[in-house]
Order: structure tokens, then sequence, then C-alpha cells
């Protein structure tokens, strides 16, 4: 496991440092790749070594807000890999479909606007369901899992109070699910689908040159 994460640190890492090196990489689709492997690394940070020191200890044992914080980062990197998806699928759209338009709207302001927004949006709609339990009593002290996730919900008291919170958490994590995931999923199939039909219907240079850019 802890060769895995090393590869995972190392190649990412590679290829962000040649995407930064390299002035002629600095277009939109690489700088969209090379926030994709950082979001990566930040994944892979944030269950690998935790998960090194519980196989290496007798005992497995987590403050409760370190499994909060871990929840928060699992569930922001999760979400933001969408938003970065559906931001490099606009960027693949608009260079296919519309070509003459490409400079003036996927400017750097755009591609910086679209970075802020992918990571940010993720942080700030997971931190919320996560303050609302963020104070619960705690009557359950055992999690049968590997790394803190959603299941991290079940641990608290059932009282009127945390059935309340529980239900509002439901609702708002259906919310998250809908407008983080669903939303920007149906985006990219909708791009990638226009991008393939005007394929079949343009000549063999433009399929080649879609083939080529996506």
């Amino acid at each position: 496991m802890f060769t895995v994460y090393v590869l995972i640190i190392c190649s990412n890492s590679t290829i962000v440092c040649i995407i930064v090196i390299h002035k002629s990489l600095h277009e939109p689709m690489y700088i969209f790749i090379a926030a994709l492997l950082i979001d990566s690394v930040l994944y892979s940070t944030n269950i690998y070594p935790r998960l090194l020191i519980d196989f290496l200890s007798e005992k497995q044992i987590i403050s409760y807000r370190a499994r909060l914080f871990q929840n928060v980062m699992y569930m922001t990197l999760t979400f933001s890999e969408f938003s970065l998806l559906a931001a490099m699928a606009c960027d693949r759209y608009v260079s296919l479909c519309k070509p003459l338009h490409y400079s003036t709207i996927m400017r750097k302001i755009t591609v910086d606007v679209c970075l802020v927004l992918s990571w940010l949006l993720p942080t700030c709609e997971t931190a919320v369901g996560c303050i609302l339990y963020s104070n619960s009593k705690l009557c359950i002290f055992t999690i049968r899992g590997i790394f803190c996730n959603n299941y991290i919900y079940n641990l608290q008291c059932v009282s009127a109070r945390a059935l309340s919170v529980q239900i509002a958490t439901s609702v708002y994590g259906v919310f998250m699910l809908v407008n983080m995931s669903l939303l920007p999923l149906i985006f990219i199939l909708f791009t990638y689908t226009r991008i393939l039909i005007l394929s079949y219907q343009n000549g063999r240079e433009y399929r080649r040159k879609a083939t080529q850019t996506c």
C-alpha cells in the first residue's frame, strides 16, 4: 500500500511539474489535467497515510474531529473531481464546437474561475453538512470500516434532536448529490454526446481532431 501511495504521488507530481515548467502546455486543457492530478494526490493523501498508521497499530483510534475532517476532505475531493471533469468537458466542447470563439470564451480568467469554484463550492457545501454533526453527542464509538466516510453519521445518539439533524442532513445530502454530482455528470454527457454527433456529421478531418483532442 505504501508503494502504491508513493507511485501515485510521484507519477502525478511529475506530470504536474512538466505542465508547470513547459509554457507551451499552459493551455486550459493541460491546466485542468494538472488540477485533476493534484486532486488525485490530495485524495490519496487523505486515505492512504491514515490506513498505513492503522494497519501498523495494535488499536485503531481516531478523534471525532479528525474523522469529520477526513470526511469533509473525502467528500470535497470527490465532488471537485466531478466539477473539474465538467470544466474539461466544457473546454473540449468550446474547442470543437465553437472553435472561432475559443480564445474569447476560454480566457485565463475563465479558467481561474472554474478552478476556484471546482474546489471552493464542494468545500463549502460539504462543510455545512459536517458542521451539523460537529457538536452531536456520540453513543457509539466503534466503526466497522477501513476509513472515515458517511458511516460517521451512525455514531450519534438517537434522540429527537439527533433525529431532526439526521433528517436535515439527509435532505441536504441529496441536494449535494444532485448539485455536485448529477448536474456535472449530465453536463459531461451532453457535451461529449454533442461532440460525437458533430463528429459523425462532419468529415474525416473533424473526426480525427475530435478523437485526438478528447
